[in-house]
């Protein structure tokens, strides 16, 4: 995967934080908020991806932190890792932020989207879903909500200490589409899936006569997706035998 990387240090920090980094990936999505770390007695870097505080607790009743973006294998998560602590390395022996061009990209990044779908009445979520980069890299917790009149995606978000005109806290994405024509390409698709999947969720279900719930709705995708490649795989087989 093509991806740039751009570091800065934190100074005079008492906690462990040492500094953040901003990875993008082709010239078309960004991460941001990734924190680099010193463990206080090894006194090793590390890095943590941007992360959020779910409803759980754990065993000493302290809240769960979950991340909201990571990379989802060993190698690139040991790749991604290892050259964010490079690039820091090199921004503290040199004094200034830097920015890895080498690995600089002038493409969209391949990618893949999951929607979950969902519809209530005191809520204005239509959807949630995941963002897969070149099955390397997966973003959570992006949103899709009702507006006034039509679908709209909403990124992870971070609450700053910054208020608007009207007192209310301001959010900062933490991580997005850099580019129009990728954004636009992206949200589409996203909204384009959550609205096929609430438009399947109003049919009923002849056996039951009430709408299909989520368990049965994968189980006629999956036997759609299963119909639609036996037939591809019939129409494959009718040309070779011509």
């Amino acid at each position: 995967m093509k991806y740039s990387i751009k570091v800065n240090e934190v100074q005079g920090n008492e906690g462990n934080i040492r500094g953040f980094a901003t990875v993008v990936f082709g010239d078309s999505f960004k991460i941001t908020n990734i924190a680099i770390l010193e463990n206080k007695e090894t006194k090793e870097l590390f890095v943590s991806m941007p992360r959020y505080k779910s409803n759980g607790v754990d065993q000493d009743n302290n809240p769960v932190y979950k991340d909201i973006c990571n990379p989802t294998t060993k190698e690139f998560r040991e790749e991604l890792y290892g050259n964010i602590l490079d690039e820091f390395k090199n921004l503290k022996e040199r004094g200034k932020s830097q920015e890895a061009a080498e690995r600089e990209a002038v493409e969209m990044p391949e990618y893949a989207i999951r929607v979950t779908a969902f519809s209530k009445d005191s809520s204005n979520i239509r959807g949630l879903a995941s963002i897969y980069f070149e099955d390397s890299f997966i973003v959570n917790n992006v949103t899709i909500l009702q507006g006034k009149e039509n679908l709209f995606v909403a990124m992870p978000s971070y609450k700053t200490k910054k208020m608007d005109e009207n007192n209310k806290p301001v959010y900062q994405d933490v991580c997005y589409p850099i580019t129009k024509e990728f954004r636009e390409k992206l949200y589409a698709e996203l909204i384009s899936e959550c609205e096929k999947q609430l438009e399947k969720a109003k049919e009923i279900n002849p056996q039951t006569g009430k709408p299909y719930n989520r368990r049965e709705q994968i189980q006629r995708e999956e036997q759609e997706q299963a119909e639609q490649e036996k037939s591809e795989k019939k129409a494959k087989q009718g040309k070779k035998a011509r």
